[in-house]
């Protein structure tokens, strides 16, 4: 018996809800690893066609394409340490969106950042590691929070999360454009280092 559906029955997945059902694929220790196989990346040798930008820490436990169970092509990733970007990052941010058509912005904070811990520690950090911390503490969401707080950590990392965030359309008049114009989404989220599951961040 075929049943007939109305268009508002049929919902396209979106960019977001592709990267959050790879989550949980990984964080239940299922993941698929889709295209990774020879003739994907043969096709993908020719142009690459991600379809999502992923803005993140350098953490070697923070991996995109792990975290979110995508393969080869499907990301384009701009990692520093501390989420921290600049006028590179944005230029390499701007690229994806513009050339490649991307219409998705994660920028991915994660439980206790070694660079937001730093900055709290009040570290002394060597040669140009200052920079980052010197970055960190100039966001006023973090400065927005209590030296007293008990979860100050933890409230920083996502104070620094929505930061970038906010830092990437305000910065760009490229990227603000496309958002004024509901062709480009920016979403903060927070990984859990201990359950392995992204969670989105109001704001």
């Amino acid at each position: 018996m075929l049943v007939a559906c109305t268009h508002q029955e049929i919902k396209k997945e979106t960019g977001l809800d592709k990267l959050m059902k790879g989550n949980q694929r990984f964080a239940s220790l299922r993941p698929t690893h889709p295209n990774e196989d020879q003739k994907h990346m043969l096709e993908e040798s020719k142009a690459q066609h991600p379809f999502a930008v992923v803005v993140c820490c350098s953490d070697s436990r923070v991996a995109p394409e792990l975290i979110f169970d995508q393969g080869i092509g499907d990301l384009f990733v701009i990692r520093t340490a501390g989420n921290i970007i600049g006028g590179l990052e944005l230029g390499s941010i701007e690229y994806a969106v513009e050339h490649f058509k991307c219409k998705l912005i994660v920028v991915l904070g994660h439980e206790n950042c070694g660079a937001i811990k730093a900055f709290i520690d009040h570290d002394e950090a060597p040669g140009h590691i200052k920079e980052i911390i010197d970055s960190i503490t100039k966001e006023s969401e973090i400065k927005a929070i209590s030296i007293n707080d008990k979860d100050r950590l933890d409230h920083s990392v996502i104070a620094n999360t929505i930061h970038v965030s906010k830092q990437i359309s305000a910065q760009s008049s490229l990227i603000k454009e496309k958002i004024d114009n509901k062709q480009l989404q920016i979403v903060a989220s927070r990984y859990d280092l201990n359950d392995f599951k992204v969670s989105i961040l109001k704001y």
